[in-house]
Formats: C-alpha cells, sequence, structure tokens
C-alpha cells in the first residue's frame, strides 16, 4: 500500500483493560480480542480506523497463539483489505501473564477530518502512544 496522509504509529498494545487489569490471563482468545479493542480506541483517538492501518506487528509469546490473533484481526478487517503483517515469537512481554502484544501503523488520507494535536506532535492513548506525523 502506498499513498499520502497524516501516519500514526501505535506502539505495542496488550491486553490491559481501562484500569490497567489484565484481561484473559492463560487464555489468548480472550488477550487477542482485547488487545483489538485497545487498537481500535487508539485508532479511534487519532481519527482513524482499521480500514487505515497498512501494518500489523504481532509479538506472541508461543506462534501457537497466532489462530486466536487472526480471528481477532479479521473480525475488525471484515471488508477490509488485509494489511501487511509480521509475526514475532517472543520468549517475555512486559508481564509474565501477557500472551499477545500488537503494534500498529495507520496512514489516514489527508482529507480525513481530525481535530487532535498539531501535526508533529504526540500523545499517550490507552496503554501505547499514538503518534501522529
Amino acid at each position: 500500500m502506498g499513498g499520502t496522509g497524516r501516519f500514526v504509529a501505535i506502539s505495542g498494545q496488550c491486553a490491559f483493560d481501562a484500569s490497567g487489569a489484565v484481561v484473559g490471563e492463560g487464555d489468548p482468545v480472550a488477550q487477542a480480542r482485547q488487545v483489538f479493542a485497545n487498537l481500535a480506541r487508539c485508532l479511534d483517538a487519532a481519527g482513524a480506523g482499521f480500514e487505515d492501518v497498512v501494518k500489523l506487528t504481532y509479538f506472541v509469546t508461543d506462534v501457537a497463539h497466532l489462530p486466536a490473533v487472526r480471528d481477532a484481526r479479521d473480525a475488525h478487517f471484515a471488508g477490509t483489505p488485509l494489511p501487511a503483517s509480521s509475526a514475532v515469537q517472543v520468549s517475555a512481554l512486559v508481564r509474565p501473564e501477557l500472551l499477545i502484544e500488537i503494534e500498529a501503523f495507520a496512514l489516514v488520507p489527508d482529507d480525513a477530518s481530525w481535530t487532535g494535536p498539531a501535526v508533529g506532535t504526540d500523545r499517550a492513548v490507552g496503554t501505547g502512544r499514538v503518534v501522529s506525523k
């Protein structure tokens, strides 16, 4: 995918709820759903949606969790072309009960309205950082 627009980078999202508690300890399906819910919230805060995502990177503690990640991804990308993606198995994430972390890059068309911070500024969103340039 190529194009022009506002670049949005969402740092790795994990299965934390709004209070910072881990959702679905030991359950890759529940964690994948929570991670994509967190990504949706971050994209929305940046004036973007899953249709704007051009790259996803999955960090999993076991590649056996990838079917759960794909199922959660497909639920959010229904009717939308899938972005490029990479998967990396890691020995651990920031907390031992976490199984999945996902980062996303999006390209929001220039004509999309957004009332966020001025271009070139960062702001924290949810459990990750949204960087818009």
